[in-house]
Order: C-alpha cells, then structure tokens, then sequence
C-alpha cells in the first residue's frame, strides 16, 4: 500500500495498524501464530501491522477473534473506513464550486431522524437566510479560490434545508452567543438572520439553545460539528472535513453535546440573547 497522499489518512491507517498490532501483543500471540489462527500467511500479518496492506472487515473480524478481542472489532472496521473516507480535502469537495458541496450531503439529510449541531462561529447551514449564507459562501469561495457559483450555492442549501420543516426530523442546536454577534455580513442580513432564527424556534421539531458568555461552563467552546443520528459526526476544520464513525468517537462527541447543551439558555432566555445582539446592531 503506497503511502497515502494527505498526511493525515496516512497517519489513520498507520494508528490502525498500530492497534492491530497492540491488539496481538497484548493477546501475548506472535505473527506466525495469528496467521496460523486467521488462516492467512504470516507475511499478510506482518504487511498489516507495518500498513503496507489495507485490511479488510472480514481480515480485522479475524483479528479480533483470535485475539480473543471481539469487543474491538467495530471500533477498528469504523477506523479502517475512516482512513479512506473521513479526511477529504476542502480544495478536492471545492474544486467545482460550491453547490456540489451543498447537494452532496441531501441523500444524508433525508436519511437522518435526529440531528445535533453544535456551533461556536457562524449560524449554521439548517438555520441560515439566502442573504446571510450568500454573504457566508461568498467570503468561503473568495478565500478558498473556488468557481463563483454562490447564487446556484445558496439555492441548494435553501433546497437541502426544506428537512427543517419536516416533522420526521428533529433537530436540537446549541450555539455560542458569539455566533449572534459575528458579523459576517450587512447590518440589515444580520436582522434578517437574527429575526428568522426567533421563528425557527417555533417549530416543534426544533430545539435552540445558547450558550451564553457569561455562563459558567464545563465544556470549553469548541469547532462546530454535526451528529447525525448515533452513527456518524461531521467536523469540520479549515483545510479538511472530517467524517467519524467509529462508535467510541461518535458517543464522545454525544458526550460533549449533552455537556456544552447543560449551559445553554432555552426559550424566553434564549430570545433575550437575540433579542440583545438584535438591538446591538448600528
């Protein structure tokens, strides 16, 4: 197996190899015997352990049973996955332009009854206004260099966004107040946005809360991400979006969820927030 192109898939399927190989030592059974308790040569054992050749969910499966290690299995299958999938540079998901991005993520969105989002910089997709997004994506492609296909962007996000009034769906947000008072576009999108985040929160199937900046925390504010269902988070960073799908991975960042969300102020509290960053507009 060549040595993969972004450092960090690279680096995910070296950490797999590594638990492999933690995983036979700590089981106190050589290559030659794992071979021999897999099925397989023991040259297969030795290119696994050092990465040189990718396992596949049956070879990891086999692992973990002769290693008496099954309760492994589903962590390092979601792993192996990951060190394809869940790094995919912005630049290769840009190239084309902005609105492939938006269409890409609509067979998920249908899929999902239950979505968490936590943000700490912008107003996330689901809630946004086709001015404030446009003025977001604008400054995302002048940034990144990406075509200038904004309008056909904002569109596709309107059009992904049509889930939030389906009550099949619901939907719990918990925002940093910083996000309120961001200023990413003219004072009058921002009330608009503002506004049309004081309707959003009518809706049955929606849950918003913020976090204040005065509120006494136990969870520091974080980059934003997505939890869609118990199987899967999107985590974004500058140059990558990260897909997770390891269960230990998805059930911490639930974790952190439900921690950030105990300092979340809801309902009348919530409005006053909006309310304020509202009336704080020039």
């Amino acid at each position: 197996m060549p040595i993969h192109p972004s450092s960090r898939v690279q680096q995910a399927r070296e950490e797999l190899a590594g638990r492999l190989r933690e995983i036979r030592k700590d089981a106190g059974i050589s290559g030659r015997e794992l071979a021999v308790r897999c099925g397989w040569s023991e040259s297969k054992s030795s290119r696994i352990e050092n990465a040189k050749t990718p396992p596949s969910d049956a070879d990891i499966k086999a692992w973990c049973r002769a290693c008496a290690a099954e309760n492994q299995a589903a962590d390092l299958i979601a792993a192996n996955r990951q060190s394809t999938d869940a790094h995919v540079q912005w630049r290769r998901l840009q190239r084309t332009g902005l609105r492939r991005l938006q269409e890409s993520t609509g067979d998920l969105y249908q899929q999902t009854k239950i979505f968490r989002v936590y943000v700490s910089d912008v107003v996330p997709g689901f809630l946004q206004t086709p001015g404030y997004a446009a003025a977001l994506l604008t400054s995302i492609a002048g940034f990144r260099g990406t075509p200038d296909d904004v309008s056909d962007a904002v569109a596709a996000r309107m059009r992904r966004n049509a889930v939030l009034s389906n009550g099949a769906h619901r939907f719990s947000f918990v925002l940093e107040e910083s996000v309120l008072r961001y200023r990413l576009c003219t004072v009058e999108t921002m009330a608009a946005q503002l506004g049309h985040l004081l309707g959003v929160m009518d809706l049955q199937n929606v849950a918003v809360g913020i976090v204040p900046f005065s509120a006494q925390r136990t969870m520091w504010p974080m980059p934003t991400f997505t939890i869609f269902d118990d199987t899967r988070v999107h985590a974004d960073t500058l140059d990558a979006a990260a897909t997770l799908t390891q269960p230990s991975q998805v059930e911490l960042y639930a974790r952190a969820f439900e921690q950030l969300s105990q300092g979340a102020a809801r309902g009348a509290a919530a409005r006053s927030l909006i309310a304020g960053a509202l009336a704080s507009l020039d």
